[in-house]
């Protein structure tokens, strides 16, 4: 499928507003003097923030008083009076902050074929972008995990990989630097995404599925953590168990692993074999249904 806009697109703040959100929607605005320490949150209806009078009051926050603007990503439930995880309606964007060798990282993300186009990208100062994507059926765990993923593949900053994040808002100067920098926004894409278009290796603890077990691994080592190729093997299990391609699991798994082993794209495809070949086995009734880790007899790299 392309994605019905092509042409790239520079958005204001209202426009970026309309397009990336729902009118209804309530999101948490914040303002925040670097300088002086001070916050000022404020949560609302898109409509309302979008309203003259209320880009007024942004702009003599951040144009006379200094203040940096900034617009929570995920719509919060209609009884919402903070801005915390469980204040969270629904996951509407996914997103990754390019704060080092941004350039270099945006143009990783325009060149993978394991990420979507993104809808918009902001550029927040010289070199640093905020790149989001809209979505929609993700559960808060599994945007949690692909946040982090998105962070490690594309070399983001690991700390904006929450659902509660605030990003930048386009039209408004940032004020952490010295030298001022107007943010800008523009939109790549009007496409809205799903799990699937995400083919990102999110690890163990980041994964929105059963949690890793022990019991099969324990009865083949009984000391120490578990080995990478461990957690490869039982990434696999999952990914097959919930009928991911054998093939988009492999190049997951080598791409994760580049540069780690000699020949890595044999070592996936050995893994995933492995994998299908324990699923066989538990459905042949000769193992554990739910346990997704080792049998005893796998060997593994220590």
């Amino acid at each position: 499928m392309t994605d019905a806009i092509t042409p790239k697109r520079q958005l204001g703040a209202e426009e970026y507003l309309g397009a990336a959100f729902e009118p209804s929607d309530l999101h948490a605005i914040l303002v925040r003097n670097p300088r002086r320490g001070e916050t000022v949150q404020r949560i609302a209806p898109v409509a309302r923030i979008a309203e003259p009078s209320f880009q007024q009051w942004l702009h003599l926050k951040n144009d006379r008083e200094g203040f940096d603007v900034y617009l929570g990503m995920n719509p919060l439930k209609p009884t919402a009076r903070t801005r915390t995880k469980e204040d969270i309606l629904a996951i509407r964007h996914l997103y990754v902050d390019l704060d080092h060798e941004g350039a270099k990282s945006l143009a990783a993300i325009e060149q993978s074929g394991n990420v979507p186009r993104p809808n918009y990208v902001l550029s927040t100062s010289p070199d640093k972008f905020q790149v989001v994507w809209r979505v929609d059926g993700i559960a808060q765990e599994q945007a949690e995990a692909l946040l982090r993923a998105l962070a490690r593949k594309f070399k983001g900053d690991p700390a904006a990989t929450d659902s509660t994040r605030v990003l930048r808002v386009p039209g408004f100067v940032n004020k952490k630097y010295d030298e001022e920098h107007t943010v800008k926004a523009e939109q790549r894409s009007d496409r809205v995404h799903n799990w699937h278009d995400f083919k990102l290796r999110t690890d163990n603890l980041d994964s929105p599925y059963q949690p890793l077990g022990r019991s099969s691994i324990t009865r083949a080592r009984t000391d120490g953590p578990l080995s990478q190729s461990e957690h490869d093997w039982a990434f696999a299990i999952r990914q097959l168990a919930k009928g991911t391609d054998p093939e988009q699991i492999i190049h997951e798994i080598a791409d994760y692993r580049k540069g780690q082993k000699h020949d890595v794209l044999d070592y996936a495809r050995r893994t995933v074999a492995k994998a299908q070949t324990e699923i066989e086995r538990r459905h042949a009734g000769d193992g554990p249904e739910k346990d997704d880790t080792a049998p005893k007899g796998v060997e593994f790299e220590q």
